[in-house]
């Protein structure tokens, strides 16, 4: 067995989508000759939690955790909404920035670069090389965001000269949120210079994404591999419901993602179609703007939609299975190209039907068709999409509305986790190919 040690910011409590990856890839590693070591931080300032995650963490799995010093508690008391969404990358447009805002963002993109973990980088090499020693690992891993996680692995490789594996699961200075940062040149020019040095240094590359491959392999010389986020199977969930047209968002929608033609699309079909608004339900899994919400109230939607608010993971699974049509939103965006939503993988495998709104050129198109799992639209193609509710409306009322997915087993996670493995022994092999 080969014993790698696994670096990540994001562990059980975290809840939200940068947990799920390595808690899930941990699990299936053993099954091909790779033993993983953990080392987190202890205490962190997570800003989304969920305790039932706990449960998918192994008994056998050695946990090894870092004190962190999170310099945005100091101020979390005076300003925890701002702070805390922050935290989440969900900065508001310039546009509708406050001094307030503006003051944040300025501080936390020049004075914490890559990001407000920076200070755990220092104890965390100390750490990281006594785990090494102790348990003679030949092998790093290290996944960001943050990005200062991937710092501790470039100065363990120049302090050991060991193999070390980098996992993007979001670009760096291509990120949605790093334009809105408020960065001077010279922070700027650090980033650059940072991201360089770990792109170049890494003896290879994983990115979640097809188009953050195309980005990152422009950037240099490192070998890059594509391996996406997936899914676990689930023996029993609940069956749709049968009396109900429901279309289901789970997870955070704020108003740099705001399908206006979505809620066009369906305030005209509530209005125009009686039979439809009669079963008709839209609910809400997760976070929502205030914007939005507005904006849906005055379409006179608000009659028909459910907003349940942040739950765990298990419970959100419930509601893929439960809904008729599951919705997908990426902002229209260049930046929006490069993310693949872990949930897109959850969804695909509850055999629901997916509705993906999105940028021109995304990774999330092409699974669906390839997969047969969903329905992909830019942000002008308010016709089509129209057209595609109603067909899934009528092959609901005909008891017919589900999708018979190909190649789905491709993106299990026990699958992918085989896909982590051979990239760890392609790291040692004398000839690799």
């Amino acid at each position: 067995m080969r014993k790698v040690l696994i670096i990540t910011y994001y562990w059980p409590p975290a809840g939200g989508p940068g947990v799920q990856r390595w808690l899930k890839f941990v699990k299936y590693l053993p099954e091909y000759g790779v033993t993983p070591i953990v080392y987190c931080p202890d205490n962190a300032d997570y800003p989304i939690l969920d305790p039932t995650l706990i449960e998918d963490v192994s008994n056998d799995l050695n946990v090894v955790k870092g004190k962190i010093n999170e310099p945005f508690k100091r101020i979390k008391f005076l300003f925890k909404r701002k702070t805390t969404a922050f935290s989440r990358g969900l900065i508001p447009s310039k546009s509708k920035q406050t001094l307030i805002d503006k003051l944040l963002l300025f501080i936390r993109g020049n004075f914490f670069i890559p990001d407000a973990r920076i200070s755990w980088v220092k104890p965390s090499i100390k750490c990281s090389l006594d785990i090494i020693k102790l348990h003679q690992i030949d092998t790093i891993i290290t996944t960001g965001p943050p990005h200062s996680v991937h710092l501790i692995g470039y100065n363990l490789k120049q302090k050991l000269n060991i193999k070390w594996l980098a996992d993007f699961r979001d670009p760096w200075t291509q990120i949605g949120y790093h334009s809105k940062l408020k960065l001077l040149k010279s922070a700027q020019q650090r980033h650059l210079e940072l991201e360089a040095l770990v792109l170049n240094s890494a003896n290879e590359i994983i990115v979640s994404s097809h188009q953050t491959k195309l980005l990152l392999q422009n950037k240099c010389n490192t070998s890059i591999s594509v391996i996406t986020n997936g899914y676990d199977p689930i023996a029993q969930m609940p069956k749709p419901e049968a009396n109900v047209f429901s279309l289901a968002f789970i997870g955070f929608l704020f108003e740099d993602r705001n399908p206006k033609i979505l809620w066009s699309v369906l305030a005209k079909l509530v209005q125009n179609h009686p039979e439809f608004a009669a079963v008709f339900k839209l609910n809400f899994i997760g976070k929502v703007s205030s914007k939005i919400k507005v904006i849906l109230d005055q379409l006179g939607l608000t009659p028909y939609i459910t907003y349940t608010g942040y739950i765990a993971h298990k419970k959100a699974q419930e509601y893929q299975h439960k809904s008729q049509v599951l919705l997908l939103i990426e902002a229209d965006t260049k930046e929006a190209q490069y993310i693949i939503p872990g949930k897109l993988f959850e969804y695909m495998a509850s055999k629901r039907p997916i509705i993906a709104l999105g940028p021109q050129n995304s990774d999330i198109k092409t699974i669906l068709s390839q997969t047969n799992t969903g329905y992909y639209f830019n942000y002008d193609e308010e016709a089509v999409l129209e057209d595609c509710i109603w067909r899934c409306f009528e092959a609901y009322k005909n008891n017919k509305l589900q999708t018979l997915p190909i190649g789905l087993e491709n993106y299990s996670r026990k699958i992918l986790a085989k896909e982590v493995s051979k990239r760890i022994q392609k790291l040692h092999a004398k000839n690799p190919a």
